[in-house]
């Protein structure tokens, strides 16, 4: 791997996909909607445009051997036609300039969210089926989007697929998920949703990005990774609720009190979707039947199989990333 390019590469795990690249001496491209200082102080280069413009697509990625497929448009709300143009019509645009410009190996990032059935999965695997029926558009279009990126694999030879499933992804730096657990917690809006035992797996990133770099690694050496899908997290799950009171205790922000059952919070995720595609369509509702069922079900997922093929380790613990987490300012 000499010359590597980042979809995304500005946002979160992107970032820090840029930034490990970097430390071994990778020349790297950032494809992304602006430039990013950040990345381009650790010697990336910005190529600024839309993923959904095929032609800049194409001509970015010349002289590239390998492609981490970064840039989604993530979340639980919005239209259609937003997340089938970005997370399908633009993964369609990163394999045809792939193929074009001879691209070896092309790493996906996917979301264990192509499984989830609305059902509790305790060590699942990636035997698991993709899921058919969706509560979000997200869930949908990850799973054509992931599906495309594994079924070219197989079409083309000298020309290597595979998709990392991180789930929850979280350390410092996040622009998502952990500050909106704060923001909610600091404005007393967060209740907790079952029964509060449900266990999920959590993914410091840099375990995160050191994953794709192992899967890029498998794929121009021994291949066994090619056309393959592997869910990564920290190894071990935790209860979701205990890890966000802990969170919250350590950020000083209030604890949570208010809890109620499932079937009351699926159901008012389905009135308050009704609502909002009538009255407020542009604003997400502050919750849904998708958000409920993940505040509530279990999903948690062996990662036996990135360890076998990648090589994958937890070299940063869910304990010392929380302690790094904790001892940053921006979240």
């Amino acid at each position: 791997m000499k010359r590597a390019l980042v979809t995304g590469g500005g946002g979160f795990v992107g970032s820090y996909i840029v930034k490990q690249l970097r430390e071994q001496g990778v020349e790297c491209l950032v494809l992304g909607r602006n430039s990013y200082p950040e990345v381009e102080a650790q010697g990336a280069k910005c190529l600024v445009g839309d993923i959904c413009d095929a032609s800049f697509v194409a001509e970015s990625f010349k002289g590239v051997d390998t492609v981490f497929h970064v840039a989604a448009l993530a979340g639980v709300w919005g239209k259609w036609k937003d997340y089938y143009r970005i997370n399908v019509q633009g993964t369609e645009n990163v394999i045809a300039a792939c193929k074009k410009n001879k691209v070896r190996s092309l790493v996906y990032t996917s979301t264990p969210s192509v499984v989830f059935n609305g059902k509790d999965i305790i060590n699942g695997d990636e035997q698991l089926p993709y899921a058919e029926n969706f509560l979000c558009h997200y869930a949908k279009s990850k799973v054509m989007a992931e599906r495309l990126v594994l079924e070219n694999d197989a079409e083309n030879k000298g020309f290597h697929t595979c998709a990392i499933r991180p789930h929850l992804v979280w350390g410092p730096g996040d622009p998502h998920l952990i500050p909106r657990l704060l923001e909610r917690g600091r404005k007393r809006q967060l209740k907790k949703v079952g029964d509060c035992k449900n266990l999920v797996d959590i993914s410091y990133v840099e375990n995160v990005a050191e994953a794709h770099l192992l899967a890029a690694l498998n794929l121009e050496s021994t291949g066994t990774a090619s056309g393959q899908a592997y869910f990564i997290s920290q190894g071990e799950p935790v209860n979701l609720w205990q890890w966000i009171d802990e969170l919250f205790e350590r950020k000083n922000v209030p604890a949570i009190s208010a809890c109620v059952p499932f079937a009351v919070a699926y159901t008012a995720g389905a009135v308050l979707e009704a609502m909002h595609h009538v009255f407020a369509p542009h604003k997400e509702p502050k919750m849904t039947r998708f958000l409920a069922e993940q505040l509530a079900k279990s999903h948690c997922f062996s990662i036996a199989k990135a360890q076998k093929d990648l090589g994958y380790t937890v070299r940063i613990s869910t304990e010392e990333g929380m302690n790094r987490l904790c001892r940053t300012s921006d979240s």
